[in-house]
């Protein structure tokens, strides 16, 4: 049987920790993320889940980065 962070990526949610190594980033900033209204986070009991939708949509939303001139 696998971890709660596997289960939970095949079922197509990622745990806040799950959610920060797939994307490389903080826990502080996941969290503002969240507060600012620019990532959906759901609850699930006492666990906080980012859908996989959601977090594909947050991916889309960042600015392109351009080449300086």
């Amino acid at each position: 049987m696998g971890t709660l962070d596997q289960y939970d990526t095949e079922r197509g949610a990622l745990t806040l920790a799950a959610f920060g190594r797939e994307y490389h980033l903080g826990q502080t900033f996941i969290y503002q993320l969240i507060k600012d209204g620019k990532l959906r986070a759901v609850k699930v009991g006492r666990r906080t889940l980012i859908l996989k939708r959601d977090a594909e949509a947050w991916v889309k939303s960042l600015p392109e980065m351009r080449a300086a001139s």
